[in-house]
């Protein structure tokens, strides 16, 4: 028997980090002794509060049911009360939503509101997440260059008319990911005018909002902006904020109706998300928040040790102000995808190429700040030993 794939499948470009990670496990298996700067995984382990309130937690027999719905209403309230906090943001229970991660999520919302045929536009370089779903929901997408000339930032004049017209969901992701850029007001507030002429459902995401560098820079929320809960609704998650990555919880909140739709899209999906874990988030994002603070100073050391050492050995890098990434141009006269190969074969160190999340990424590589100082380090020294065409 010939098994043949849906069409859809067919239509996706290989996962990049999958992709990564399985050149990485190769090259280790052959003694290699990589530094892994590729997927954005923190490699601290999660606080010992939240560990310890996950272990109460997961011994209750009432938390071995199916955990339905939407959520918690404590798991609500305490996403609520934390964007109270945080960014001086209102919101109700019925306002949010909890997600197997904010991938779930943000994989899902496409099918509850894009029929086939309709427009998602989408920023490019990007979370590869953002195109698949469109693919899923037989959507078209429409991809927006985020370029060095415009700090990053999609230009909302330059999309087509007809475009437009038919486009019905965007995406937008600050502090972002691969570029680390941050949005400024002015941006925020023309996006949200730009959605409600040409009704659009704005998806932000948000997961790096607490990776920053200055208390005085904090990256924006999408919802602390006037008329934004009429079109808008924000991704979040704990995994990079708290070092939960595997333990997949998150949230989606804005506007009641869009989160809504999301939630009846998951009620036929999965079953909801494990209530141990939700009284885990509940914990962390209520508690003290010096582990968040602790993580944001290691980060920072690590940050200025890539990005000066990569400058003294001539690679063109800014200084992100936000999010665990490095974004840096490449040496002249190579392309992204064969810096990466170079990097690996002849340092055993691993990134993304910038064209792997996007066309416009190409020139460019993406470093995360996933490993210690000293690796970071010995990282940069093994670079400098290499000799590049310009160089």
């Amino acid at each position: 028997m010939e098994i043949r794939y849906n069409e859809k499948l067919k239509k996706l470009p290989p996962y990049l980090f999958i992709e990564i990670d399985r050149k990485k496990k190769e090259a280790i298996n052959k003694g290699a002794d990589i530094i892994s700067l590729g997927v954005g995984d923190p490699d601290m382990p999660t606080p010992e509060h939240i560990v310890k309130s996950m272990q109460e937690a997961v011994a209750k027999p009432t938390n071995h049911q199916y955990p339905f719905g939407v959520g918690l209403p404590s798991y609500r309230n305490a996403v609520a009360e934390w964007y109270k906090k945080r960014f001086n943001v209102n919101l109700s229970p019925d306002e949010v939503c909890a997600l197997v991660g904010s991938k779930e999520g943000i994989g899902h919302i496409h099918l509850g509101f894009i029929n086939p045929g309709d427009v998602v536009l989408i920023p490019e370089p990007g979370y590869p997440v953002y195109n698949t779903g469109t693919i899923f929901s037989d959507g078209v997408p429409y991809f927006m260059p985020l370029l060095e000339k415009n700090n990053f930032l999609p230009d909302l004049d330059s999309i087509p008319e007809d475009v437009v017209k038919k486009a019905k969901l965007i995406f937008v992701n600050y502090p972002n990911n691969p570029t680390a850029a941050v949005a400024p007001r002015e941006f925020y507030i023309k996006l949200i005018e730009f959605a409600k002429k040409n009704s659009i459902i704005v998806a932000a995401d948000a997961a790096y909002s607490e990776i920053y560098y200055n208390e005085n820079e904090k990256p924006l929320s999408l919802l602390e902006f006037p008329g934004a809960k009429e079109i808008c609704v924000e991704f979040h998650s704990l995994s990079k904020t708290y070092n939960m990555t595997g333990w997949r919880i998150g949230w989606v909140c804005g506007n009641k109706d869009i989160v809504a739709g999301i939630a009846k899209v998951k009620d036929n999906y999965d079953s909801g998300v494990f209530q141990a874990v939700q009284e885990a988030a509940v914990t962390a994002l209520a508690s003290s928040q010096k582990c968040v603070e602790d993580a944001r100073k290691i980060y920072k050391e690590r940050r200025d040790a890539l990005v000066e050492g990569l400058q003294k050995l001539g690679w063109e890098v800014n200084l992100p102000k936000a999010s665990f990434y490095v974004w840096a141009k490449v040496p002249k006269e190579y392309s992204s995808s064969q810096v990466v190969s170079r990097l690996l074969e002849e340092a055993s160190i691993v990134c993304t190429p910038g064209n792997g999340m996007g066309k416009s990424g190409e020139g460019y590589v993406r470093f995360a700040l996933t490993v210690g100082v000293s690796r970071i380090k010995e990282a940069v020294e093994r670079i400098s030993k290499m000799r590049w065409k310009d160089t």
